[in-house]
C-alpha cells in the first residue's frame, strides 16, 4: 500500500518549496495522494491542481486549506480537505480571516518593538517574504537573519510562542466558525495535530464533542511527532465518536527541517485507503 500526505505547506504561505517543487517532491517520494493544506489561503490550490493533473496523473491532488483559530487564547488548527477553492463566498470568509490574521501581525510587530527593542514591522515583513501569508514562522526567520536569536525556535520558546510574553492571539475565529465555513464550503473539516495542543484526555474529548455539534468530520490521528502511544490514543478517540482518520507530515521544507514529506521525522505512514472514507464523506 503507498503512502499519502494530507497536510503540507508550500511558499503561498510559510513553506519553503513552491507548489510545483512541493508537487515534483510528493511524486518523487511516491506518493498516491498529496494535499496542499496552506495557512489561511488557497492561492496555491489551482496551480497545484492544473499541475498534477497535466504531468502527474497517477497521483492524486487533495485541494485543502489549515485554518488558524483560537480557543480559550490558544492555537487551534482546522484543516479542510477538498475545498472547493473556485467558491467565492468560501474567498470572501478567508480574506475576512486574513484580515485578522493581519491585525495580529501588526500587534505582534509592535510588542517586539516598543517592548523587547526590536527593530520589526509588518511592512518590513511583507517587503522580505512578499505574496505570502505571514505567519510566526516569518517573524522567526527574520529575527535569527538579523542576529536577534540563535535559533528560529529561541523566537518561539522566548517571544512569540504561545505563552510567552510578545504572542498575541488572533481575535473572534474559532474552531466552529472555521469548520461551518469548511462545512458550508463542501469541504471535510479536520482537527489538526490535536496532541499538540497539550490538553488533557477529558479536556480535549468534551473539544471534540463540541466541534462535532458544527460538523467535525475527523482528527489527524496520524501526524510526524506523535509517539506511537499518542497515535493510537488520537485513533481510538476518533473510533469511539465515529471520526474519521487523516494524516499527514505537516511539512514545511527548510523551515521544518527535521521533517520530511510522506515520512515525518522517518516513522510516519499515512496509508492511501484512508482517503477513502474522507472522500466519500466530501
Amino acid at each position: 500500500m503507498k503512502a499519502i500526505d494530507l497536510h503540507t505547506h508550500s511558499t503561498c504561505s510559510d513553506g519553503t518549496f513552491s507548489v510545483e517543487e512541493l508537487m515534483d517532491y510528493a511524486h518523487e517520494k511516491g506518493l498516491a495522494a498529496i494535499a496542499l493544506t496552506d495557512h489561511d489561503t488557497v492561492k496555491g490550490l489551482e496551480r497545484a491542481d492544473t499541475y498534477v493533473k497535466e504531468k502527474y496523473p497517477d497521483m492524486e491532488f487533495v485541494p485543502g486549506i489549515e485554518f488558524s483559530t483560537v480557543n480559550e487564547g490558544k492555537d487551534v488548527h482546522v484543516v479542510g480537505l477538498y475545498v472547493n477553492y473556485k467558491d467565492q463566498e468560501f474567498l470572501d470568509t478567508i480574506d475576512s480571516y486574513m484580515n485578522s490574521r493581519i491585525q495580529r501581525n501588526i500587534k505582534m510587530c509592535e510588542k517586539l518593538r516598543d517592548e523587547a527593542g526590536i527593530d520589526i514591522s509588518y511592512e518590513i515583513l511583507t517587503e522580505m517574504f512578499p505574496k505570502t501569508v505571514i505567519t510566526r514562522a516569518h517573524f522567526a526567520k527574520y529575527m535569527l537573519e538579523k542576529g536577534y536569536v540563535s535559533s528560529k525556535q529561541e523566537v518561539f520558546d522566548r517571544f512569540i510562542g504561545d505563552d510567552c510574553p510578545y504572542y498575541v492571539p488572533r481575535e473572534n475565529i474559532t474552531p466552529e466558525m472555521a469548520i461551518e465555513a469548511i462545512v458550508k464550503n463542501g469541504g471535510v473539516p479536520i482537527l489538526a495535530h490535536p496532541v499538540l495542543y497539550h490538553m488533557s484526555d477529558a479536556k480535549l474529548e468534551a473539544l471534540v464533542v463540541r466541534l462535532m455539534e458544527v460538523g467535525l468530520a475527523g482528527l489527524e490521528a496520524i501526524y510526524s511527532t506523535y509517539e506511537a502511544y499518542e497515535e493510537r490514543q488520537m485513533k481510538e478517540l476518533a473510533e469511539r465518536h465515529g471520526l474519521l482518520i487523516s494524516g499527514g507530515s505537516d511539512f514545511h521544507g527548510d523551515n521544518k527541517p527535521k521533517i520530511d514529506l510522506g515520512v515525518g521525522m522517518g516513522k510516519l505512514f499515512v496509508p492511501e485507503n484512508i482517503l477513502e472514507q474522507i472522500k466519500k464523506y466530501s
